[in-house]
This record gives C-alpha cells, sequence and structure tokens, in this order.
C-alpha cells in the first residue's frame, strides 16, 4: 500500500521530483569530487612546495564546495514542494472520503481513529515522501560512487570495504525487522490515547456528575503508559542504531589507517591518497547509513499508509446511484413501504414492516418506548442509512434512486443531540443556506422561539458560538439547531426528538409557530411527550421495532393498547 500510494500522489509532481533528481546527482557528484582534490593538494602541492598549485586547487575545491551547497538546497526545496503537497492531497482525499461515509462506517473505524488516519499517518507517509526524496536520492549515489572512487584510489585497501558493508547491513536489518510490529502496535496505541481523550472531552459534564474523574485519569494513565511502552522500545531501537553506525565506521577508518600506513611505508601508496580513500569510506558508510535511517522509517510509514488505504478504500454504503433522478414529482410527500432495518452484524431486525405515508403539508409523529428504532426510522428519511427490506421513498422517488445533492436540500433534519459549529449564530443558521438574509435568520429565530434570548445577547446574530455549542445551554442549542433547519428551507422537516430539552410552554409555542408559518412544509417528528403530538394528523406507534398503531390521537386511544399505555404512564406522572 505504501508504494501505490506514494506512486498515487507523488506522480502528480514530476518536474519536482526530476529536480530532485538532477540537484542531487550534482551535489553527489560534487562531493565525490572533493577528495580526489584534497588528496590532490595533499601528494602534487604540500609534498612539493607548490604554493600556486594549492592556491588554484584550493578555489576549485571552494567553487565545487559552493555548487554542492547550492544543489542541495535547491534539491531539498523540490523535495519539500513535492512532498508537502503529497501530504496535503492525502489529508484531503481522506476529508472528502470520510465526508461521503454513512454512520455505518464512521462507527466501524472510530472518530479518533479517523482523526489520527488523517493527522499522524499521514504525517508519517508525508514524512518518508520528505526524506526519501532527499536521502534515499543521495544514499546510493554516494555509497555507490563512493566505491568507484576509493577503487580508483587503492584497490588494496577495497577488502575492507567488503567485510564492513555487509557488517552494517546484517545490524540494520536486524534492529529494523524488531521494528516493524513495534510501529503497527504504536499506532494501535496512538488511537486508544485520542479515543479516550475524545471521550472525556466529549462526556465531561457526564464524568463529573457521576464523580468519575479519578477513573476516567486512571484510564487515559493507562492508555498513555501503554503508547510511552511501545514508543520506548522504538526509541530504544532507533538510538541503538547510529552507535552501531559509528562503531562499524570508526572501527573501518581505523583499519584504514593501520593496513594503510603499511602501504605507505613500503611507497605503493601515498599519503594523499590514504586520506582520500578515509574520506570516500566515510561517504560509503553515510550513504549506508542514511539507507538503514530510511529503512528505519519505511516500516513506520507502511503502517500509516495501510491504516490511510483502508479509509480510502472504503465504499461508502451511500453509493451515488448511476442515473440519479434529479426532479422530484411530489415535494414534500414521504413514504416507507414494507421497511425493514437490520444493523450490521446484528442478530435481531432493527425494523420489521414499517408502512405509512406522510402527505405534503402532514405532520406526522412517530413515538414509542425507548429502543423502539424511533431514530434509526428517521434516519432512513435523509439516507444516513440503507434499508435493508422495503423502500423509502420521498418526494415520490426511491432514495437510492435520488440524486443525494437534490434529496438532502429538500430535507431539514434537528437531530436528537443539535451539534453547532464554532462561529457565530448567524454563521451556524446559514450552515443551511449561505444566502439567508438576516430578516430571514430572525424570521427562524422567532418561529424556533430563540429570537428573545438571542436579542438579549450584545451582539446578537453575531454572538460567538464555541465548538458544538458549549457555551449556551442545551434548550437554546435545539431552538438554534431548529431555526437552522428553517433557514435551509426544506420541503420536508425531521424533528429527532427535538423538543425534549423545551419546557411545555415553550414546545407548545414552538410546535404552534411551525404549524402557522410553515403549513406547506411535511413534518416527521419523533417525541417522547404525549402533549408534543397530540395535534398530529397521524401517529406511528413503535414497538420492538414494529409498527403497532397508525392513527390519529382519538383513534389511537380506542386501537392502541400501547399508545394507551404511553398515555396512561405520562398523565400518571403529570398527576
Amino acid at each position: 500500500m505504501l508504494g501505490k500510494l506514494l506512486v498515487r500522489y507523488l506522480t502528480r509532481y514530476r518536474l519536482m521530483l526530476v529536480g530532485v533528481l538532477v540537484f542531487q546527482l550534482a551535489s553527489a557528484l560534487a562531493a565525490l569530487y572533493l577528495p580526489t582534490l584534497n588528496a590532490a593538494i595533499i601528494d602534487q602541492g604540500v609534498a612539493t612546495g607548490d604554493v600556486g598549485y594549492i592556491i588554484r586547487t584550493g578555489l576549485l575545491m571552494l567553487l565545487v564546495a559552493l555548487g554542492q551547497i547550492v544543489a542541495g538546497i535547491l534539491a531539498t526545496f523540490c523535495a519539500a514542494r513535492a512532498a508537502m503537497g503529497m501530504g496535503r492531497d492525502v489529508r484531503r482525499d481522506v476529508f472528502e472520503r470520510v465526508s461521503g461515509f454513512s454512520e455505518r462506517e464512521v462507527s466501524h473505524f472510530g472518530a479518533g481513529s479517523l482523526i489520527t488516519r488523517n493527522t499522524n499517518d499521514a504525517q508519517q507517509v508525508q514524512m518518508l515522501a520528505m526524506m526519501g526524496a532527499t536521502m534515499l536520492v543521495m544514499a546510493p549515489m554516494m555509497a555507490i560512487g563512493g566505491i568507484i572512487m576509493a577503487l580508483r584510489q587503492d584497490v588494496g585497501l577495497s577488502w575492507i570495504l567488503g567485510v564492513s558493508i555487509p557488517v552494517l547491513l546484517i545490524l540494520a536489518g536486524l534492529v529494523i525487522g524488531r521494528m516493524v510490529p513495534l510501529f503497527r502496535s504504536y499506532q494501535g496505541k496512538l488511537d486508544a490515547v485520542n479515543r479516550v481523550m475524545r471521550e472525556q472531552l466529549t462526556g465531561v459534564r457526564v464524568v463529573r456528575a457521576f464523580v468519575r474523574e479519578a477513573i476516567e485519569e486512571e484510564r487515559f494513565r493507562l492508555a498513555n503508559l501503554d503508547i510511552m511502552v511501545v514508543g520506548r522500545k522504538v526509541g530504544s531501537l532507533f538510538v541503538l542504531m547510529f552507535p552501531l553506525v559509528m562503531l562499524v565506521l570508526n572501527v573501518t577508518v581505523v583499519a584504514v589507517v593501520w593496513f594503510g600506513a603499511f602501504e605507505v611505508n613500503t611507497g605503493d601508496t601515498q599519503i594523499g591518497t590514504i586520506f582520500a580513500f578515509m574520506q570516500y569510506v566515510g561517504q560509503i558508510l553515510g550513504g549506508v547509513m542514511m539507507a538503514s535511517f530510511m529503512a528505519i522509517m519505511i516500516p513506520r510509514a507502511a503502517v500509516s499508509a495501510d491504516r490511510i488505504g483502508e479509509v480510502l478504500e472504503s465504499q461508502s454504503t451511500l453509493t451515488r446511484p448511476a442515473d440519479p433522478v434529479r426532479e422530484m414529482p411530489r415535494p414534500g410527500s414521504v413514504e416507507f413501504d414494507g421497511v425493514g432495518f437490520t444493523y450490521p452484524g446484528a442478530d435481531q431486525p432493527v425494523l420489521t414492516g414499517i408502512s405509512f405515508r406522510a402527505e405534503p403539508g402532514e405532520t406526522v409523529a412517530i413515538i414509542g418506548s425507548t429502543g423502539a428504532g424511533k431514530t434509526t426510522l428517521v434516519s432512513l428519511i435523509p439516507r444516513l442509512f440503507d434499508a435493508t427490506a422495503g423502500t423509502v421513498r420521498v418526494q415520490g422517488v426511491d432514495v437510492r434512486q435520488a440524486d443525494l445533492d437534490v434529496l438532502w436540500r429538500g430535507i431539514g433534519l434537528v437531530p436528537q443531540r443539535p451539534f453547532l459549529f464554532s462561529g457565530t449564530i448567524a454563521s451556524n443558521l446559514r450552515f443551511g443556506r449561505e444566502d439567508a438574509t438576516d430578516e430571514e435568520l430572525w424570521r427562524a429565530l422567532e418561529i424556533a422561539q430563540a429570537a428573545d434570548f438571542v436579542r438579549e445577547k450584545p451582539e446578537q446574530l453575531d454572538s460567538p458560538i464555541s465548538q458544538g455549542g458549549t457555551n449556551v445551554s442545551g434548550g437554546q442549542r435545539q431552538r438554534l439547531a431548529i431555526a437552522r433547519a428553517i433557514v435551509h428551507q426544506p420541503d420536508i422537516l425531521v424533528f429527532d426528538d427535538s423538543f425534549s430539552a423545551l419546557d411545555l410552554t415553550t414546545d407548545a409555542r414552538l410546535r404552534q409557530a411551525l404549524w402557522r408559518e410553515l403549513p406547506e412544509v411535511t413534518k416527521i417528528v419523533v417525541a417522547q411527550r404525549v402533549s408534543t403530538i397530540t395535534d398530529a394528523d397521524r401517529i406511528v406507534v413503535l414497538e420492538d421495532g414494529r409498527m403497532v398503531g397508525l392513527g390519529t390521537h382519538e383513534e389511537l386511544l380506542e386501537t392502541s393498547q400501547t399508545y394507551r399505555e404511553i398515555v396512561e404512564s405520562q398523565m400518571g406522572v403529570a398527576s
């Protein structure tokens, strides 16, 4: 997957990669030429006392070194442009793919893991691309070129390289082999830390309400300890690599000096040649060391690439039809025809044989005990899930055949847990329609019974909203979410238990305003309180995922035992 990912994205930056190759080649050639010039100064300049030769060759060395610096800078620039662009593209594609996921895929991966894959994992692949474009290109050039130049200087000492290079490769292979499983474990531990941290942040009120701070701190401590243990093992192996490389390098240099001294003593070679040979040995082992460093990074990046690939290759169950229907013949209508739904891996279906219809402008309420399948049922309308049996028709079209953008444009959803985005009240309301005027925003706030508390704020529509709407109360958050759905101007409004945080008076005023101001809009209302739905045109009663009643409030009191028990239980509580 790592190679596939690199080819897929880096081919978009061919020109930059060609620049890396050209400038790295120039830099390597300059580096390989410098020891030869150094040997020439020692053997032909210093030994003979030719000051002019020393100056001329020294100036040439400075020019070559300057060229090497310039080429290195340009190569790094091209590599950075390609790697950073790749990282941007990966993060964009992962985000776009996750944005198209249904609830099923998001639940499968987990929100914390998806965040890690689009941040830490993408960064690992990006770092490999950056280092690979510099080190992985330079390393073979320096190693192969160094061997050739070293043999040109002194063939008699080449057996030292035949010993040191294999030893270095064996040591690197042993260390890298132990790192691969540790990197895979590390990414999993990182997911766990992110998951625990996210749960504690989103559930901070629950944690404090049940005095679970100490227990949650212990959960985080254990997750943090796990990643520390794995990270320490990785770090120990990583740190071990460099002393081993330096040991081999220093022993090799000592061997070159020792055996080279005998050749100088017998007159078979010159001192400058020995110095040049030592420099080439350093370049060769430096190239091997760079390759080893890259080999250490590759396993971790490979694990990250696999995790990114899992997301990019996951197909959303919300597939877009090949020939989508863009014209809705019956705006505002909703029809369930023998609908059933089973969650993946579940033994029993959540919904079975649901059939009812909501005509344009009607109000259809859905009520039932906890776990009856109410939220799942209304989630099928905007196609957050696909029904596993039967057909859901919205505005006269099977939702699986409808163009998703057209489908969603005609539906305003107020979820059970309303979520507000960081920004202002106005920006949150315009989330449904960007070109909405201030007058339309105030009208939506009036209908949602939210205008009063917004007017009380000093900045009114420009009042700041923190992420998740944590700086407003639960009731205010629900009313702003309702206003946002109204601003969207849909043909169908779906309220998933959206009145639960409101007092009875506000609830009644809001419903009256909705019925009065939006008579042409179809309203699907999931509710727990009977008082919220008594004036609905039809009421669907669910029990264990089955429809056990359908009719008006008065009709159900006569025909549905389940509905009658719900009404009596709430009247008993009220009394």
